[in-house]
Formats: C-alpha cells, sequence, structure tokens
C-alpha cells in the first residue's frame, strides 16, 4: 500500500508539474508569475483539509481514547502545518511583482497566518509536553477548536472585502482562471498535492507508532533490569 501510494503520488506531482509549466497557457496579466498559483492554493487546500483530519481524529480519540487516531491527528497537524507553511512563503512570491508588498494585512492573510499560528501551537504542545495522557487531550481539544478559524477565514472573505483574488470563481472580489485548461492544471495539481499529504501523514504515523514500540521495549528493558 506504502509503495502503491508512492508511485501514484510520484506520477500525480509529474502530471502536476506538465499541466502547471508545459499545458496550462501563460496568464495575459501576470504572466509566468501567475503559475505560483498550481502550488500556492493547492498547499492551502491541502492544510485545510489535514487540519479537517485533525478535527475528526481528536474528537475520535477524546471518546474513545484510540492511540491510532491520536497517532493521525499528530500526523496531520504536522502536515497541515507544512502545506500551510508552503502557502504563506509561495503567496508573497506572488504577491511581491503583482501587488508591490511581500504581505499586507487582507483578512484572508491575516486569518490564515493566525490558523498556522494555531496548529503550529498544537505541534509545539506535543513536542514539548511529553507524553502525558492530560497532555494529548490538551492538544485534542486546541485541534477541535482551531478549525473554527478556517469557517471565519471564509466569512471575513465575503464580510471585509479583501484584495485577494479569487481562484475559480468571480464572486470574491477578483476574476476567476480565464482559460479551461488553467482550471484543469489547478485540480490536477491540487490532487497531486493530497496523494502528497496523505503520504506524508501515512509514513509520519508509522513513524510514530514505531517509535512508541521502541519506547514500550525501552520500558520493559528497564523493568527488567536490563540496559536501555
Amino acid at each position: 500500500m506504502r509503495r502503491l501510494l508512492g508511485g501514484l503520488t510520484l506520477a500525480g506531482l509529474v502530471a502536476g508539474l506538465v499541466m502547471a509549466f508545459g499545458v496550462a497557457p501563460r496568464e495575459a496579466t501576470q504572466g509566468n508569475v501567475q503559475r505560483i498559483m498550481y502550488l500556492h492554493v493547492p498547499s492551502v487546500w491541502v492544510a485545510y483539509l489535514a487540519f479537517g483530519v485533525v478535527l475528526v481524529a481528536s474528537v475520535v480519540y477524546l471518546v474513545r481514547r484510540a492511540e491510532a487516531a491520536d497517532r493521525l491527528a499528530h500526523a496531520s497537524a504536522e502536515v497541515g502545518v507544512l502545506f500551510c507553511t508552503m502557502g504563506l512563503i509561495s503567496g508573497p512570491l506572488w504577491a511581491r511583482p503583482i501587488w508591490g508588498v511581500w504581505f499586507t494585512w487582507d483578512p484572508r492573510l491575516t486569518m490564515t497566518v493566525i490558523l498556522w499560528g494555531i496548529y503550529a501551537s498544537y505541534i509545539m504542545l506535543r513536542a514539548f509536553g511529553g507524553e502525558d495522557e492530560a497532555v494529548r487531550r490538551w492538544a485534542a481539544v486546541l485541534g477541535i477548536i482551531g478549525i473554527l478559524d478556517i469557517p471565519i477565514i471564509r466569512v471575513s472573505v465575503r464580510l471585509l472585502r479583501g484584495i485577494h483574488p479569487a481562484v475559480i470563481t468571480q464572486k470574491e472580489g477578483g476574476s476567476g482562471l480565464a482559460d479551461p485548461w488553467m482550471k484543469v492544471g489547478l485540480w490536477v495539481t491540487a490532487a497531486a498535492v493530497v496523494l502528497l499529504a496523505s503520504w506524508l501523514i501515512r509514513l509520519r504515523m508509522q513513524s510514530a507508532r514505531l517509535t512508541e514500540e521502541v519506547g514500550a521495549l525501552r520500558q520493559q528493558a528497564l523493568a527488567r533490569g536490563g540496559v536501555a
């Protein structure tokens, strides 16, 4: 399964690169800098998806105390922060030549930074709080509460009317994708990034499980008077 997912991920990434740089046309107004969108937008979408997984897995953990759910929540939070970081980095690379500034306090940008901070705090809590059961519970609560920022982002975009452009539609104060191949390229790269995130989450969960097994074996060795 891991090899299959890895192969699909590699194929998806290659297809995404071909679509973004070979098939999708050059945008008439922004030029080639618009191609950053094929990384930026899927990265943010996948971050939202990963944080949604954190929500579901955290609820399952709090209800059933399932260690697998806790591992899934932790891994998804790490991958979500990774892709949210990619979105926050790629955004300014596009904004500087188009807006003339690296960053502006646009509602969507500001709330996305807050979202990143919430789940970065989740990771810090898990990293430095230890393996105590109470730490896992508080992290699960934070993972659940943090997801509330995503609908706030959507509401802020509609109510405050920032300058961030729309991606697909024309309802958010900007032009959509003019050429159909741009939309195809966006969906192909989005699918590739989803596969990549799934592969990374799976690897991180396996790593966490092996770490727990090694820790359990070490504890058994100590209990029997062995050397750790």
